[in-house]
C-alpha cells in the first residue's frame, strides 16, 4: 500500500471513530503527500518529459507523433514515456499497431504554468539585479573618468 493510501485510509478511520489518533493521521498525510510533490517532480525531472507533457497539453498523441515533434530516437522517448507512466503522470491506449499517449489529468499543465510564471520573475528580477549592476559601472566609470581630468 502506497504511503498516500495508507495516510488516508487512516484519515477515513479516524473520522468514523475507530482511530484516536488524529495528529498521527495528519503528520501521516502531510508526509505522504510530501512524498507524493516529490515523485512527481522527480519524473518531471528531465527536460525531455516536460517537453513531452507540454506536448500532451493539447491532447491525446501518438508515439509517432511525440517522436517526429520532439525530434528524439524512439529508444530515448520510449523511456521518458515509460517513466511518466510508472509515476502515472501519462497513460496510454494501444489502437492497432499504434500507442496513444494522453495526461491522465491535464491540471499538471496548470503547475507547469505556475512554473513559466515563477521562472519569468527570476529571469525579469536577474534582469534588474543585472541591470543595477550596470547602471553603478556607468556611474563609477563616469566618476572615474571625472576624477581622472580633473587631476
Amino acid at each position: 500500500m502506497s504511503n498516500i493510501h495508507e495516510a488516508v485510509v487512516t484519515r477515513q478511520r479516524t473520522r468514523a471513530g475507530r482511530d484516536k489518533s488524529p495528529a498521527l493521521d495528519d503528520k501521516r498525510l502531510r508526509q505522504a503527500l510530501r512524498e507524493f510533490k516529490a515523485e512527481i517532480f522527480q519524473a518531471l525531472a528531465h527536460p525531455t518529459r516536460v517537453a513531452i507533457v507540454e506536448l500532451l497539453r493539447g491532447g491525446e498523441l501518438s508515439a509517432g507523433e511525440i517522436l517526429e515533434r520532439l525530434e528524439v530516437e524512439q529508444a530515448n522517448a520510449s523511456q521518458h514515456l515509460a517513466v511518466l507512466r510508472a509515476k502515472r503522470i501519462a497513460v496510454s491506449r494501444k489502437e492497432g499497431n499504434q500507442v496513444f499517449y494522453s495526461l491522465r489529468n491535464p491540471l499538471l499543465i496548470d503547475v507547469l504554468d505556475v512554473m513559466r510564471r515563477y521562472f519569468e520573475e527570476d529571469l525579469a528580477a536577474t534582469s534588474a539585479m543585472l541591470e543595477g549592476l550596470a547602471q553603478e559601472e556607468r556611474v563609477a566609470s563616469a566618476a572615474t573618468g571625472t576624477a581622472v581630468r580633473r587631476a
